[in-house]
């Protein structure tokens, strides 16, 4: 009898969710781990079979699960290996055959965001598209290019990584966590969000509402709070933050000609506040022959299944 359930991990640079997955694509069990809270790697897989077995037994066992894709950073669906990743406690290990060890299971992983654009392409805003670009905004800036229906993944594994074009160029860029300076990562990401934030307070004598907030700790939560308020420097804080991405995205569409390019992740939840800035930027910056011709969309599945049930997609294969 044909196993009916697979496992998609999306793991993040700070929280790892994994999920059972039937063949129709419904996650039907969730947990997760949090990543950085083992700087074993070892650790974090034993962490993750304890969860996942607290799932799986109440759906009939592990005799019922054929397989694990996995959606990690910088991983390489041609090697399983992660490789060079910034954001997480153990950068550079084999991590699919770790985990086909612990969990007895076949295991293939690919790109966080390209497992998200799996995800997007079977159950999201770009399904029956064939060409799109997601970009996840996180933790750092993912993206994965869908070219004629089919996740590019280049010579290496490594094709996409827009986070890290170059997207300031100035003296003063800001450092990123891959050892260069001016990446888009280190302005777009959940992060860039709050150096942003700390920058334009810090500078500004304009009376504001995120003076009350705990700038060690601020997200673009709080600054949509305060833009939802009438706040003009969280405004001017999305302002910056969605003509930089605008800008970046003008050039990708040169690369692909998308149809859409689809947006994901929790600085997605700042709605026009974010979207109005990165519309406007984009469409002054494409060539014409795409003015007003590629959509901006923001992913309308629930928080994490985009990956989740991308990654999980791998493990059908």
């Amino acid at each position: 009898m044909e196993k009916p359930y697979v496992l998609g991990l999306d793991m993040g640079g700070t929280n790892s969710v994994l999920g059972v997955v039937d063949a129709r694509g419904h996650v039907l069990a969730r947990t997760s781990v949090k990543t950085q809270a083992y700087p074993r790697i070892e650790d974090y897989i034993d962490a993750l079979w304890m969860e996942a077995d607290k799932v799986v037994t109440p759906l009939g066992g592990w005799d019922q699960v054929r397989g694990i894709g996995a959606g990690v950073p910088n991983g390489n669906y041609y090697t399983g290996r992660i490789e060079q990743a910034m954001n997480l406690p153990w950068p550079s290990v084999p991590f699919a055959q770790m985990m086909s060890q612990r969990f007895n299971l076949p295991c293939t992983i690919t790109n966080d965001a390209n497992a998200a654009a799996m995800g997007e392409m079977t159950y999201g805003v770009a399904r029956g598209m064939k060409n799109f670009i997601m970009i996840t905004l996180g933790t750092g800036v993912g993206s994965g290019i869908v070219i004629d229906g089919k996740v590019v993944y280049g010579h290496d594994g490594f094709a996409g990584e827009l986070g890290h074009i170059i997207a300031d160029r100035s003296a003063n860029a800001r450092p990123c966590n891959c050892g260069r300076k001016g990446c888009l990562e280190a302005y777009c990401s959940a992060n860039g969000v709050a150096r942003t934030a700390k920058e334009i307070v810090s500078t500004t004598t304009q009376p504001t509402l995120l003076r009350n907030v705990d700038m060690d700790h601020i997200t673009s939560k709080d600054v949509f709070d305060a833009a939802e308020q009438g706040d003009d420097v969280a405004k001017k804080i999305f302002d910056f933050t969605g003509t930089m991405l605008g800008q970046c995205m003008a050039d990708f569409i040169a690369f692909s000609a998308p149809e859409a390019i689809v947006l994901f992740g929790g600085l997605t939840k700042s709605g026009h506040w974010i979207k109005d800035p990165i519309v406007k930027a984009m469409n002054e910056n494409v060539l014409s022959l795409w003015k007003d011709k590629v959509q901006v969309l923001f992913s309308d599945l629930k928080e994490s299944d985009a990956a989740v049930l991308g990654a999980s997609a791998l493990a059908w294969e």
